[in-house]
């Protein structure tokens, strides 16, 4: 599906690209003709006028005659090679005088620029070229006198020209495969984060439903046998509070993963209100010292007397501390040690979670904040967890922009501390 999907983006990059590419590629081609085009008619417009002006005519028998002298056609007057002929007619279009090659005895172009293929020599010649002729009317006053024609070859516009069409043929496949390349390249990258995104949803439910099947075989398996007619009261009794058990367990997994789920973005700005973290941590510490002799445990807490204020929901915060005070609880043997800590470093209010418990294997702190990760699988089922508790917290805390970090050493206890941003 990710491979389909990064061709797709591939060839669409590179259809998008490629075309823009050879829009940019003809537009520019053509611009640079019709610049070239430009310079080479201004330089011939400029040396034919030239060669005109140079040119002297006398009225003549009611015919403008050319006075031959020295013309720039035969002695230093070039332009790409030199101009292939100079023709002049009388303002009737009759042809009085050339030099090169006549085209006949009438004149049949129009004033202007033209583009024309003509033998080279003479006209019976099959070797031909191209040259751009230009027709000028030739002017006394007002008055019409005759028209001047000459032309020159187009064979340095044309090598030009070539080159360009040359590179371009060549370069803009070039550069298409290496769009190719490049969209290949981008869609790699752009679906990365979908991948990951795929892989950890594939992960979840997976986990989830590994979770799920076992509470589900159990209450089956206890219902099945709680139907069946009772030899032992008892025994259906036990059937019966095993199904309750099972079910909120399977509650408990299902609100966490609801929680995980409703709580993935980022929160709302405006749903966060000034708290007081000592108040929020004092209800705790009060709750958990209910606990601790239930465990044989010595829990103390250490609150400063100050408020420490900061924006959040105290709910989700009083959560993510839950969470690390139960598992302390959970994981530290009786007659073990559990305190709760906070204070203010910079910028930031710290809670610390210690206990002097069983401590967290250096193999998996990395992983410690996973979802579903659980240290001892078979010790967390016995204690009712689900691996889920510090991947909840961890994601109340991160939301918060804070941070979230553990230190421990197996047989020795751990310390979580969670460090949140001061900001109202």
């Amino acid at each position: 599906m990710f491979d389909h999907s990064r061709r797709n983006l591939a060839h669409w990059f590179a259809l998008s690209m490629g075309g823009i590419l050879f829009a940019f590629a003809g537009v520019g081609y053509c611009l640079s003709v019709e610049e070239q085009l430009r310079v080479f008619d201004d330089e011939l417009f400029s040396q034919s006028k030239t060669f005109a002006a140079k040119t002297q005519y006398l009225l003549y028998q009611s015919q403008w005659q050319n006075q031959r002298g020295q013309t720039p056609v035969e002695s230093s007057v070039t332009l790409n090679g030199g101009l292939m002929y100079a023709r002049w007619y009388n303002s009737n279009k009759q042809l009085l005088q050339f030099i090169g090659s006549s085209s006949g005895k009438q004149l049949t172009a129009e004033p202007g620029f033209q583009t024309l293929e003509t033998p080279i020599g003479s006209q019976s010649s099959s070797t031909k070229t191209w040259v751009r002729q230009v027709t000028l009317p030739v002017l006394e006053g007002k008055l019409l006198i005759g028209y001047f024609q000459t032309a020159a070859p187009m064979n340095s516009l044309r090598i030009g020209l070539n080159q360009a069409r040359l590179f371009l043929t060549f370069g803009v496949p070039v550069t298409f495969g290496v769009i190719g390349i490049t969209g290949w390249f981008l869609g790699g990258l752009a679906m990365r984060p979908s991948l990951r995104a795929y892989q950890q949803l594939q992960q979840f439910t997976a986990d989830a439903s590994h979770e799920l099947r076992a509470p589900v075989a159990t209450v089956l398996s206890n219902a099945q046998v709680a139907l069946m007619p009772p030899e032992d009261p008892l025994e259906q009794r036990l059937r019966l509070q095993n199904i309750v058990q099972t079910a909120k367990s399977m509650s408990t997994l299902i609100n966490d993963l609801l929680f995980l789920s409703r709580h993935n973005g980022s929160f709302a700005e405006t749903g966060l209100k000034p708290v007081d973290l000592c108040e929020i941590l004092r209800s705790l510490a009060q709750d958990f010292a209910a606990l601790a002799p239930a465990q044989s445990l010595n829990f103390n807490a250490h609150l400063p007397e100050h408020p420490i204020m900061l924006k959040a929901d105290a709910n989700l915060l009083k959560q993510a501390v839950i969470n690390l005070l139960t598992n302390a609880f959970k994981y530290t043997p009786a007659d073990g040690k559990v305190e709760l800590h906070l204070f203010t470093q910079s910028h930031y209010a710290v809670i610390q979670v210690k206990d002097n418990g069983i401590g967290i294997p250096s193999t998996d702190l990395p992983h410690i904040f996973d979802r579903f990760y659980r240290v001892d699988t078979v010790r967390s089922r016995q204690t009712g967890g689900f691996g889920l508790g510090l991947a909840i917290a961890q994601q109340i805390v991160q939301r918060y922009g804070g941070q979230i970090t553990v230190n421990s050493m197996l047989g020795q206890g751990s310390t979580f501390q969670i460090s949140l941003p001061l900001k109202l």
